[in-house]
């Protein structure tokens, strides 16, 4: 999103801060990751029909291709000690990115006691007891709500 942001808003200025805040708002709101929705929207705007299935192409054919070649080499090469090396290095660096970017979103519930609670509660019932994930983030949404609320109403 960052690139996305620095590409569409400062380089090629296709849209204001305020347009660019917009679209990412609204793909928020929107099923599927929020880039794809920006882009499809940016390219709506832009050329119909046809900026859709190119800025589709253009966000989506690379990465998928790069993915498609690790396949391949993986494939082929698996075996190979200096090809696992490098596939552990990448599972490694991936590790890293969504550590880095869950600390990140959680830096603004440091020193809340209501959303240290529920991080635990989600730890350990996924990490520790092997619940599975969808019913464990059903669950402690529904209460979070709840309990937002409940304070909430208490002012």
């Amino acid at each position: 999103m960052p690139f996305a942001r620095r590409m569409m808003v400062e380089r090629r200025q296709w849209l204001t801060a305020a347009e660019f805040t917009d679209l990412v708002s609204l793909g928020q709101i929107l099923p599927g990751p929020n880039i794809v929705n920006v882009s499809i929207c940016v390219g709506w705007r832009f050329a119909g029909a046809a900026g859709i299935f190119a800025a589709l192409a253009g966000l989506v054919f690379v990465p998928f291709w790069i993915v498609i070649g690790f396949g391949i080499i993986h494939a082929t090469y698996g075996e190979v000690p200096r090809v696992q090396g490098a596939f552990m290095g990448i599972a490694a660096a991936g590790a890293g990115l969504v550590i880095a970017t869950g600390l990140k979103m959680a830096r603004p519930m440091i020193g809340s006691i209501q959303a240290l609670i529920f991080i635990v509660l989600g730890f350990g019932a996924i990490a520790i007891m092997r619940w599975p994930l969808m019913p464990v983030v059903l669950v402690l949404a529904t209460l979070s709500i709840l309990v937002t609320a409940w304070i909430r109403g208490r002012r």
